[in-house]
C-alpha cells in the first residue's frame, strides 16, 4: 500500500511545480515589466540606452567623442563639486520624458531648446498631423503641459526612468549663450513682457539719472546694465535668474543627474542625428536646420565684452565659471581679466 501513496506525493509535488512555474511566467507578462517598445505598441528593439553601450549601430569616432566628453564631465564633477545631495522634484522641471521612445532631454534657453521640443512634440504624437518640426508654431513649443517633466512623475517612476532611459542636454559656449539671451530678451521690440519684467528694474537700479520714460518702458536696457544685474548679490537673494540666463548647471543637475549625451551648440546637427539615431528615428525625423545668418557667434559676444570693464568681466565669469568648467570651454580670449 505504500507505494501507491508514495505515486500519488510525487504526482501531487510535480503538479505544484508546474502550477508554480505557469504563475512565475504569467507574473513577468504583466504590462509594467513589457519591454518600452512593446507598451508603446511598436516591434521589440534595444532601448537608446542600450543602443548607446552596446556600441554597435553608431560610427566608433562619434562614441569617442561623447564618451570622452562624459568622462570631462564626471571629473569636473569629482573636482569641483565637495558635496552631493539627494535630487528633489524641482531639479526635474527642465527634463522632458518621452516614455514612447524611452528618452529624457534636459532643454536649456538658447540652446536650440525650440527645435528640440518640436522634434519631442512630434515623437511623442502631441504635433497630432504635424509630422515636420517646423511646421509647429515657436510660441507652441513653449506651451506648459503640452509636454510631460520628469517631475510630474512619481518618486518610483522617476528612479525606473533615470535608470533606463537615454538622459541628454545640450550645451553652449557659457557666455556666446548669454550675448544671446541678452539680443533676443532685451533688443527686440516686440519682447514687452521681459522689458517689463526685467528691464525697467534693471533701469531703475543700474542706470544713474534714468529718464521717466525709460523707467516706465525697460527697453532700451544696456549690455552693461544687464551684466551689473547678472553680477549684484541682490539680484539672486531676490529670486531665481531666469531660464534664459540661468546657469546650466542650475537647470539641469549635471553632477545629480548622469547624462548619457552631452550635446553641444558648436556640434548641433552632428550632435542631434546621434541622438535620433541612438533613439532609432533618424529615418522618420530630421532635425531642423538652424539659421547661422542671426546665430551669435565668438565674434559677436567679444564686441559686447568690449564695454565691460575686467573688474565685471572677471566677477561676471566667476558667476558662470562651473559651465565653463563642467563643459569644457575655455577663458574666452577677448576677456582682459586675466
Amino acid at each position: 500500500m505504500r507505494k501507491p501513496k508514495v505515486t500519488r506525493m510525487g504526482f501531487a509535488l510535480c503538479l505544484g511545480c508546474f502550477i508554480m512555474v505557469i504563475l512565475f511566467f504569467n507574473s513577468s507578462l504583466k504590462p509594467g515589466s513589457e519591454p518600452l517598445s512593446e507598451r508603446s505598441g511598436h516591434k521589440s528593439r534595444r532601448s537608446p540606452l542600450q543602443t548607446l553601450y552596446d556600441g554597435d549601430q553608431v560610427e566608433s569616432g562619434v562614441q569617442a567623442i561623447h564618451q570622452g566628453r562624459r568622462e570631462v564631465l564626471e571629473e569636473a564633477c569629482r573636482s569641483y563639486t565637495r558635496k552631493r545631495r539627494v535630487l528633489i522634484p524641482e531639479d526635474l522641471k527642465h527634463v522632458i520624458v518621452d516614455d514612447q521612445h524611452g528618452l529624457l532631454y534636459c532643454y536649456v534657453p538658447k540652446v536650440a531648446c525650440t527645435n528640440w521640443k518640436r522634434v519631442l512634440m512630434v515623437l511623442t504624437g502631441v504635433s497630432g498631423s504635424l509630422r515636420d518640426p517646423l511646421s509647429i508654431p515657436a510660441n507652441e513649443a513653449h506651451v506648459s503641459g503640452n509636454l510631460r517633466t520628469l517631475s510630474e512623475y512619481s518618486t518610483s517612476q522617476i528612479n525606473q526612468r533615470l535608470r533606463s532611459y537615454l538622459k541628454f542636454v545640450f550645451v553652449r559656449e557659457p557666455f556666446e549663450r548669454l550675448v544671446s539671451a541678452y539680443r533676443n530678451k532685451f533688443t527686440r521690440s516686440y519682447n514687452t513682457a521681459f522689458h517689463k519684467r526685467y528691464g525697467t528694474k534693471i533701469v531703475r537700479r543700474h542706470r544713474s539719472d534714468p529718464q521717466p520714460e525709460a523707467m516706465e518702458r525697460g527697453n532700451d536696457v544696456s549690455f552693461e546694465e544687464f551684466v551689473y544685474y547678472l553680477v549684484d548679490p541682490a539680484t539672486q537673494r531676490e529670486e531665481p535668474f531666469n531660464e534664459h540666463w540661468e546657469r546650466v548647471h542650475s537647470l539641469c543637475h549635471p553632477c545629480l543627474i548622469h547624462y548619457d549625451v552631452v550635446g553641444k551648440y558648436e556640434t548641433l546637427e552632428q550632435d542631434s542625428q546621434y541622438v535620433l539615431q541612438l533613439a532609432g528615428v533618424e529615418n522618420q525625423i530630421s532635425f531642423p536646420s538652424s539659421s547661422k545668418s542671426t546665430r551669435t557667434t565668438g565674434d559677436m559676444a567679444a564686441q559686447f565684452f568690449n564695454n565691460i570693464s575686467p573688474f565685471y568681466q572677471k566677477k561676471l565669469y566667476n558667476l558662470y565659471r562651473m559651465d565653463f568648467l563642467l563643459f569644457n570651454y575655455s577663458i574666452p580670449a577677448y576677456l582682459k581679466f586675466r
